[in-house]
């Protein structure tokens, strides 16, 4: 599987922006896919989650109600949709996939996915 993301940039305070990510080689629609991020000096946190046949997403405390995930089973490609960004949201994001479905306590950390994509920066200015 190669995930190739896309997206980031500048944007400010309260503004929005949108990443994609487009996994290719997928052998099976059941797949958990989510997106993370890392900022300077910080270990890998997580934001959001889509498992099984993308009906079911997760979200970490410091996004929700300001993040959405979407999945396309068509094109194998999920949504990162953020809005009311902050300057704390400044950070690179991956996305990473595995095949089947997690459940909720292992999708939440890194360690769970064998594929990642290159990650994109998001840098968000006050």
């Amino acid at each position: 599987v190669q995930l190739q993301a896309s997206g980031g940039g500048l944007v400010q305070a309260g503004g929005s922006l949108r990443l994609s990510c487009a996994a290719s080689g997928v052998t099976s629609s059941t797949y958990t896919m989510g997106w993370f991020r890392q900022a300077p000096g910080t270990e890998r946190e997580f934001v959001a989650v889509t498992r099984g046949n993308g009906a079911t997403t997760n979200y970490g405390n410091s996004v929700k109600g300001r993040f959405t995930i979407a999945r396309d089973n068509a094109k194998n490609t999920v949504i990162l949709q953020m809005n009311s960004l902050r300057p704390e949201d400044t950070a690179v994001y991956y996305c990473a996939f595995t095949q089947g479905r997690l459940i909720l306590s292992a999708a939440w950390a890194p360690a769970s996915y064998p594929y990642w994509g290159q990650g994109t920066l998001v840098t968000v200015s006050s």
